[in-house]
């Protein structure tokens, strides 16, 4: 039905797609730090093991108007959606908690529920956050955390404007 919908005029859905390669570059930068016995910088935030880096690349730019999130998930569980305010081509390797973005989008299944729940306030808000964000930014990165037994390989995301 999603699929349908965004192919009607006036709809543009965007996937959130992983970022295999600096996923591995954040996980290095941990290693690192613990092999050398070294502290983060003050203020950065180390990608969690349950952490992953996606990116939403915004094929158009203007005039986007959030419309809602389109989350599912394969199974019970729960994955928090966090944008970064980092531009262009970042090196997510320092990444500082400053540059992670309020609210973030959680969302979660209850184990034999058939819909995804969400904050929806905090949603709303999160979308609308990454439509201005678009205005300046090709793409954006944003780092999921996979929480209560979900598995980044259960969850296909994306974000849908009405353009």
């Amino acid at each position: 039905q999603a699929e349908a919908m965004a192919g009607e005029a006036g709809l543009l859905e965007l996937p959130f797609t992983h970022d295999a390669q600096l996923t591995r570059c954040m996980r290095l930068r941990f290693q690192s730090l613990q092999q050398k016995n070294l502290r983060p910088q003050d203020g950065e935030k180390l990608l969690q093991p349950n952490e992953q880096v996606y990116r939403v690349d915004f094929i158009r730019q203007h005039n986007l108007r959030f419309l809602r999130w389109d989350v599912r998930l394969d199974g019970p569980g729960k994955v928090t959606l966090t944008g970064t305010s980092q531009h262009w081509t970042p090196d997510l390797t320092h990444l500082m908690n400053r540059q992670l973005l309020e609210p973030a989008g959680i969302f979660w299944k209850k184990a034999g529920a058939k819909e995804v729940e969400c904050n929806e306030a905090d949603a709303q808000e999160f979308g609308e956050r990454v439509a201005e964000l678009a205005q300046v930014r090709k793409v954006m990165y944003f780092l999921l955390a996979f929480t209560e037994g979900l598995e980044p390989a259960q969850l296909r995301a994306s974000i849908v404007f009405k353009a």
